[in-house]
């Protein structure tokens, strides 16, 4: 909480005071400055470890020392998509790609609140907690952070959603999984939403939601079904609980523009804080076969009864000041580890919440 600052009441209202007129005892008006708590969404691109999780289709991120053993190559044949087979194949993810991934991720994150990172942030694509744990312990050590919040889900790569803070945990995360019994053959590629609830610095309840949404080449529908799941998560969490949900939505502006999806199933229940309060914002993700940029990132925010909390004025942007995260032509620059460039295909979001100024005499 930031300093209250204190205001005479004469210096208030100087008419009011004259020496005629002086209080019998000195009063002064307590204005408390608001808190601030800052959030980010960040989809960080594969973040895998080096090592092979039983269970899960991660065999791309592996060394390439293990690579030529003909099952794994007869795998890989399998993949379609060439530039998928060709890193199942080739790509060499070991300890040192690892090392190297993380750091550049640390410097995308450190970037916001002066170098100490906000204060949630909302992952996809992460493997395991023991990976995003690492990153906060070896490369975040400074922002304070705790172990990850991490459930393993349904993806068949492995690819879940996290948080990492310094806020408390109120209650024990829970992780909430995605109903795909209507696309059966396209349940290996969803994800859970994960819920965790944090406390905020005036002992106010903070539930957040942190998902990864199917992907635009699955039917719209799949996400009118995350939506509708997402929502009735949310109708359930007590109404003094400040909420938000971020993640990678997977809308891309062909869906926001050309359907109904937005006015359906977001605007009536939550603030979209880009909409809102994100002046240049272009998007997170540029899609560059249909040169266009979307907001795939989302930071949706639903205030708690009594308005104690709320969206800072010019408190949302896009944190993408490092050179790494852009391209020449200001398009997303993705990581690639030939060339040890990049972090993401995508650009983390960052949203602040500051609490309603109170005053007391």
């Amino acid at each position: 909480m930031n300093r209250p600052v204190l205001i005479g009441v004469c210096g208030l209202a100087l008419a009011a005071c004259g020496p005629s007129e002086a209080p019998s005892s000195t009063a002064e008006l307590v204005v408390e400055e608001p808190a601030l708590v800052t959030i980010m969404t960040f989809n960080v691109e594969n973040l895998f470890d080096a090592s092979d999780d039983e269970g899960k289709d991660d065999h791309t991120y592996l060394p390439r020392s293990t690579k030529d053993d003909p099952a794994h190559i007869a795998r890989c044949e399998a993949i379609d998509v060439e530039r998928w087979r060709r890193d199942c194949l080739e790509l060499d993810w070991n300890e040192t790609a690892v090392d190297f991934k993380l750091g550049q991720l640390a410097k995308a994150i450190l970037q916001v609140n002066a170098g100490l990172g906000p204060d949630v942030i909302a992952f996809q694509e992460v493997e395991n907690a023991g990976i995003l744990t690492r990153l906060s312990r070896d490369y975040l050590g400074d922002a304070g952070y705790g172990d990850a919040i991490l459930i393993e889900g349904q993806d068949l790569r492995g690819i879940d959603v996290a948080f990492l803070t310094r806020l408390p945990l109120a209650s024990d995360p829970v992780l909430h999984a995605f109903d795909a019994s209507a696309f059966p053959d396209r349940a290996d590629d969803t994800r859970g939403v994960l819920e965790a609830t944090f406390e905020l610095p005036d002992g106010t309840r903070l539930t957040g939601f942190s998902v990864h949404f199917p992907a635009p080449f699955h039917p719209i529908e799949m996400r009118e079904i995350a939506y509708d799941h997402l929502n009735a998560l949310r109708s359930r969490v007590p109404p003094d609980h400040v909420v938000f949900a971020a993640g990678d939505f997977n809308t891309p502006l062909r869906e926001m523009t050309g359907t109904t999806i937005m006015d359906d199933r977001v605007r009536p229940y939550w603030i979209v804080a880009h909409e809102v309060d994100c002046e240049g914002c272009k998007g997170t993700n540029y899609w560059s076969r249909g040169e266009s940029w979307s907001f795939l990132d989302m930071i949706l925010f639903s205030p708690a009864k009594g308005d104690v909390w709320r969206i800072r004025e010019g408190g949302v942007f896009i944190a993408a000041s490092k050179d790494d995260q852009l391209n020449d032509d200001g398009t997303v620059k993705r990581f690639n580890l030939d060339a040890r460039e990049g972090v993401s295909d995508h650009l983390p979001l960052v949203m602040t919440l500051e609490s309603v100024a109170t005053e007391q005499k």
